[in-house]
């Protein structure tokens, strides 16, 4: 493994996984985004992009708040997401992954075990050409990561429950369930 971490530290993270399958980390969405900061013809064309990339439809996000500077109207459309759960997002991180090399930082991972990271061009994915109408657009993929047992925050029945730090998801182990999983470097 190409990990910034030493193998004790990783045989010890796998150890814990094996003798308690509550401990291992999933993946539990993937969040697709593409802000275009107008809306319009270019917006419509990045929602189609987006749909062609993931086979589902995508949401328009709004703008909070006007901003002038950048012509930008309080609750005018200014971005497409997509949230990718199961299958899919698996099949999305794979084509993602492989248009950033397979290779990430270590800082883009957060204090809860996320990471996120950005696609210069959208045609850098694997089976995706360039169409002149539609230009070169660029995206944020953001991966969320939870052990099983976090759906007590979710939940509308007793949710003021709160999970204690240790149930918490680390940088390190996110660092190798994706290793694991799509042979992920960290640098």
């Amino acid at each position: 493994m190409s990990l910034p971490l030493d193998s004790k530290e990783i045989e010890s993270i796998l150890e814990k996984w094996r003798s308690n399958p509550m401990r291992k980390p999933r993946i539990a969405k993937v969040t697709v985004n593409i802000g275009i900061g107008q809306s319009g013809e270019r917006l419509q064309k990045a929602a189609q992009v987006l749909e062609e990339l993931t086979g589902q439809k995508p949401v328009f996000r709004r703008a909070k708040r006007t901003i002038r500077a950048f012509g930008v109207r309080k609750g005018e459309n200014i971005a497409v997401m997509v949230t990718l759960r199961r299958e899919k997002a698996f099949e999305f991180l794979k084509k993602a992954l492989e248009a950033k090399g397979y290779r990430l930082k270590a800082s883009s991972i957060d204090e809860h075990g996320n990471i996120s990271f950005g696609i210069e061009e959208h045609i850098l994915i694997p089976g995706v050409r360039y169409d002149p109408e539609v230009g070169i657009l660029g995206m944020d993929v953001t991966i969320t990561i939870e052990r099983p047992g976090h759906r007590i925050v979710r939940r509308k029945r007793a949710r003021k429950q709160h999970i204690p730090r240790r149930h918490r998801v680390t940088r390190e182990e996110t660092m190798v369930l994706l290793n694991q999983l799509f042979n992920v470097t960290f640098i």
